[in-house]
Formats: C-alpha cells, sequence, structure tokens
C-alpha cells in the first residue's frame, strides 16, 4: 500500500493489516516438531522403495507371502459341481498376452501387501458380452478413488505422467476391481502391512548403513584428529588442513584401506570417538526390527533367515502355519473378491476358491480331516461332502 502511494501521488491513509488469525496451540505444535527423530515418508512410493526395494527383510516377505499364494491351485465350483473346464477358469488361467494366473496374482497379492490396494482391470473390447477378454493389474499408487454424494465409489481415476483415464463405475458391473485391506480410519483405502512395519523398516536400514559407514571407516568408529601446535605454530594454516583432508579421504577411508597405519606429524593427536557396536547392541537393535517386520507381514521369522530356534519340528510349524495363517487367509479373501466380480460379469452364481487338497503344507491336516470325516458313520454322503467343501453330487439328499 505504500508503494501505491507514492507511485500514484494520491493521499491515501494505508488499510490496516488484516488481523492476523492464530491458533492458541500453534506454538504447542511448531515446539513438539523441534528436534523430532527423522522418519521416512510414508506414502506408498516410499515405503516401496524404503520397505521393498531397499530392504531384504520386506522384499523376502511380500515375494514369500505372494508367490505361495499365487502358486495355490484353484477351484471354481457352484451349488451342484465344481468345474474342471469353464469359461471363468480359462480367463483366470491366461489373463493377458503377458500373463499367467501366477505372474497376474504375485503381482495382485504384491500391491495389496505394499499399499494395501490391489485393482484388476477388466478389457471388454470386441466382446459382445460376457467375460472381459484379458485382465490386467493397476499399479495401486496411481490409482485413486473418485467419492460420490453418497460416499460411495462412482469413478476410479488411474494418474500416469500428469495424463488421467477415468474408469467409470456407475454401470451394472464396475470395470475395475478394487480389494483393499481393513482399515479402521480410511472408507476407501486400504492400510497395509509395510505402513504398520514403517518404523521398523527405517531402524532396520539405519541399522545397515552404519555397518556400511563402519566399514568403510575400516571398521572402527569415528574419531578426531587434533591440532595441538608445533614448532611454535598457531593455528593450523588452510594449506596444512586441506593436505590432511586429503591424505584422510584417500588413504584411510574405505574398506581396501583398513587398518593401515596413520601417520600423524608434529602437533596432531587421534581422539576416537563414538560408541563401539557392542556398546549400543547393534545386532541385537537390527534382529529386532527385522522381528518386527516380518511379524507385521505375518511370515514366522525362521521362514526369513533371522536367528532363532529353526529345528526340524519347528520349521514344519512354522510352515504350516504360514499357510494357514498368512497365505491362506489372503488367498481365499482375494480370489473370492475376484469370483464374484467376473460372476456379475458372467450372470453365473460361482465361486473361486483356493483348492485346499493340492496345497502340500497342508496334507497332514487333510488327511486327519478326511478320515475324522469318513469315521462319521452317523453323517450321510452329502453332509460328509458339505464339511469337506465339496458341491452335493446330483440326486444326493441328506437321507442317503
Amino acid at each position: 500500500m505504500v508503494f501505491d502511494f507514492l507511485r500514484n501521488g494520491r493521499d491515501e491513509t494505508p488499510a490496516p493489516a488484516p488481523e492476523a488469525k492464530a491458533s492458541a496451540t500453534g506454538r504447542i505444535v511448531a515446539h513438539a516438531h523441534a528436534g523430532r527423530v527423522a522418519w521416512s515418508a510414508r506414502d506408498t512410493g516410499s515405503l516401496t522403495r524404503a520397505g521393498f526395494a531397499g530392504n531384504p527383510v520386506g522384499f523376502r516377505a511380500v515375494k514369500l507371502i505372494a508367490e505361495a499364494a499365487a502358486a495355490l491351485p484353484l477351484v471354481l465350483q457352484d451349488e451342484t459341481q465344481r468345474y474342471a473346464q469353464h469359461p471363468l477358469l480359462s480367463l483366470i488361467t491366461a489373463p493377458n498376452l503377458a500373463q499367467g494366473k501366477a505372474d497376474l496374482f504375485e503381482a495382485l497379492y504384491g500391491h495389496l501387501l505394499l499399499a494395501g490396494d490391489a485393482y484388476v482391470e477388466a478389457v471388454t473390447e470386441g466382446n459382445a458380452g460376457g467375460l472381459p477378454v484379458e485382465l490386467h493389474v493397476l499399479r495401486s499408487d496411481r490409482m485413486r478413488v473418485v467419492p460420490g454424494p453418497d460416499g460411495w465409489p462412482v469413478a476410479y481415476d488411474y494418474l500416469v505422467d500428469g495424463r488421467r483415464h477415468r474408469f467409470d463405475a456407475t454401470g451394472a458391473v464396475a470395470p475395475v476391481c478394487h480389494i483393499r485391506a481393513f482399515h479402521p480410519q480410511d472408507d476407501h483405502y486400504g492400510l497395509s502391512p509395510i505402513q504398520s512395519a514403517a518404523q521398523a523398516v527405517d531402524v532396520h536400514n539405519a541399522a545397515s548403513r552404519w555397518s556400511k559407514g563402519l566399514l568403510d571407516n575400516a571398521a572402527r568408529p569415528s574419531g578426531a584428529i587434533v591440532w595441538q601446535g608445533g614448532d611454535g605454530q598457531g593455528a593450523m594454516s588452510p594449506e596444512q588442513f586441506d593436505r590432511l583432508r586429503d591424505e584422510m579421504e584417500s588413504l584411510h577411508q574405505g574398506s581396501r584401506n583398513a587398518g593401515r597405519p596413520m601417520l600423524l606429524e608434529g602437533g596432531l593427536d587421534w581422539k576416537p570417538m563414538g560408541f563401539s557396536p557392542s556398546d549400543m547392541e547393534f545386532r541385537q537393535t537390527k534382529e529386532a526390527a527385522a522381528r518386527e517386520i516380518a511379524v507385521a507381514f505375518g511370515v514366522p521369522p525362521m521362514l526369513l533367515g533371522i536367528p532363532g530356534e529353526a529345528t526340524f519340528a519347528n520349521y514344519q510349524e512354522a510352515h504350516r502355519a504360514f499357510y494357514r495363517l498368512t497365505v491362506l487367509p489372503l488367498a481365499t479373501r482375494v480370489t473370492a473378491t475376484v469370483g464374484r466380480w467376473l460372476s456379475d460379469w458372467l450372470g453365473e452364481a460361482v465361486e473361486l476358491k483356493p483348492d485346499l487338497d493340492q496345497v502340500p503344507a497342508l496334507s497332514a491336516e487333510r488327511d486327519a480331516q478326511w478320515a475324522r470325516v469318513a469315521g462319521a458313520d452317523f453323517l450321510s454322503a452329502a453332509e460328509k461332502r458339505r464339511m469337506l467343501g465339496l458341491p452335493d453330487l446330483p440326486g444326493e439328499d441328506d437321507g442317503e
């Protein structure tokens, strides 16, 4: 306002500045952020880079779950029969030209574990009706849910390099199948295991970087070179400082210089600084962080090579628990959602689920269940089939 007055030559009194509104808790919030621990970003891209691409424990946990779940044999059945051949099974077996069933479902499970959301696109070009001609898994970090006035999704936006493609979800069947993990505080997006394990991932990655830095500095803690003056000299000259720094970087840093003796001229003294690895409980801290990451994903630590009890019996139990508590619940929920979505396209009520009889890790449990059901003489054949998850045979009733 003062500059306008000088430029225009008008005798105007500057208007008072608008009253600034400040939150009563502003100073508290600003003070609380000072000196806090610097954690990594919590968006999907940053978590994927830090917890999957940059962390061996997270990478192996996701690959172990996704590959095991994608390798499960699937069965398709309705109320009357189990299908050996069906158009839906053919589509699942060869979903597109670049992927097979295992590739498609591995990508689907991987996105669900890393982002909490997974999306499958139905390609219907050239198809007059019925099932889609192709299925594609879309990247979760590029998808945005568009809610309607009532809060339910009406569209899905896929964003790539500033371009947007919108999938309209207001039709009878949505062109995108959205599978999301449970999130108690979000209506449209799921909560991934890696978000819960984000702090453990930061600790584990920081421990790895600390170990690498320790090796680069001859596997000993950092120290300080103290100038005490020599031959009546005062402070170190700039030329002496630069020469000393260059010699330290070229002759005494890096793993190839480990153990090389240091030659100090007059007036220089070496003072070690920092804590030793034993003082920091470095190894225990890193193993604890690795266990937290494994627990968040539901993978027994011994399956990831984390130190602990690993006898043959314990490994068998861990392998069985891994399938029973992690792989099967995930695969059952995902395949049921995909099967129901494809049933809407097909116009038939069919069920897609894992075939538990063909899971080697559960063979002992299935043998025991078959023996118990076969020995139950008070059950009819139809009741026994239902207990085993099999459809009724034609003409079979509970009285037979």
